[in-house]
């Protein structure tokens, strides 16, 4: 075997996750390969900006009565449908099942909370690319608006609320069953397992180097600047050196804020301006309505010591696409069974984000 350099680009290797200690497998020559498998359809911008046949769009009826008021900017309720919630029994702290491996085994908890919709805007047919400035200033205000609300409820009240994980589906390849531009809030008496598990990484690695984690990996990323996608004064996006998805990114702010809560007009605004502008690059990359999971990981609410201490606000974004509008990455075999894989390196991911369009919209070139 002749000698050669090792090359990131083309060779394959293992990268850390730092946030939840994982590790996942890059495969770069990997994306060379023919695709035969499935392609997905793209949708057609045929979306009217009213639909009456939609429980979301203002003055319509809702599926399990009454209707919506006429909203004209940012409209938030509690889901008809929720995950989980408030008036339901408890179960024992420690259930005994009277079987000795069933209870090393059968571990259960019940868990009680609220679920709401996020209704983006009164405009059926718009996404967040689409969305104005002032209009995105205001949603970050109903998350701020709703996280403080929670966080009072729980305080003053006595709601089981913990924690409020704040996020959107967009698309129907990520599972949207409704087109209105809509985010969801599951609040719960528990933090769930992600947050969890990044908020112990948080502490230990504070423990081991006494500084942040991701404040070390801000400075890091401002730095070398071959993952950076877009930046401002409150905030950096970038595509993460361990992303699973092909074109993962995740926004970060630069100071530490541990949630929504502690948010100046400044940081709003930063955060509606960085959101569009990816969003929008996201749209240009494939020209179409690009889908993604998106959701926001902070403090959990009324969080005190080390909880608070740990937090460092951050969101999310998981887009499904690969090759094209219609190639989507599955997350099945080895990624199932063994760990997860990419096809592309983040810095290759990132270089074609960060030349992307950041201004105009794709359905605008038409």
């Amino acid at each position: 075997m002749t000698h050669q350099e090792f090359d990131f680009t083309d060779h394959s290797h293992r990268r850390y996750n730092p946030l939840t200690d994982s590790w996942i497998l890059v495969s770069p020559h990997r994306a060379k390969r023919p695709w035969l498998g499935q392609k997905e359809t793209v949708a057609k911008s045929t979306v009217p900006e009213y639909d009456e046949k939609c429980f979301l769009c203002p003055g319509n009826a809702r599926v399990t009565g009454g209707s919506n008021p006429d909203y004209k900017s940012t409209y938030i309720f509690q889901n008809d449908f929720a995950a989980v919630k408030t008036d339901q029994p408890t179960l024992p702290a420690h259930m005994d099942f009277k079987d000795p491996l069933k209870n090393k085994l059968f571990k259960v908890e019940s868990v009680r909370g609220n679920c709401f919709v996020i209704c983006f805007s009164p405009k059926h047919n718009v996404t967040i690319p689409q969305m104005k400035h002032d209009e995105l200033v205001n949603v970050v205000g109903a998350w701020q608006q709703l996280y403080n609300n929670l966080s009072k409820e729980a305080r003053e009240d006595g709601k089981p609320f913990k924690y409020v994980q704040i996020f959107e589906n967009k698309g129907t390849a990520m599972g949207c069953s409704n087109l209105h531009p809509h985010g969801q809030a599951w609040c719960l008496e528990s933090i769930p397992s992600e947050v969890s598990q990044e908020l112990k990484s948080f502490k230990k690695y504070e423990t081991e180097n006494h500084c942040d984690l991701l404040g070390d990996y801000v400075k890091l990323e401002l730095q070398e600047k071959t993952r950076i996608v877009v930046e401002n004064d409150s905030f950096l996006c970038v595509v993460p050196y361990w992303a699973v998805w092909p074109f993962e990114t995740m926004i970060v702010s630069k100071k530490k804020i541990a949630s929504v809560a502690q948010f100046n007009e400044k940081e709003k605004d930063d955060l509606a301006s960085i959101m569009k502008t990816l969003t929008v690059k996201y749209d240009n990359l494939f020209e179409c309505s690009f889908p993604y999971s998106m959701g926001l990981h902070q403090a959990p609410l009324n969080a005190v010591g080390e909880e608070l201490e740990n937090s460092w606000f951050h969101m999310h974004f998981y887009p499904p696409l690969l090759r094209s509008a219609t190639v989507r990455k599955f997350l099945v075999g080895f990624e199932l069974l063994g760990e997860p894989q990419r096809d592309l390196t983040a810095e290759q991911a990132a270089d074609r984000l960060r030349a992307l369009d950041g201004e105009v919209h794709y359905t605008e070139k038409l």
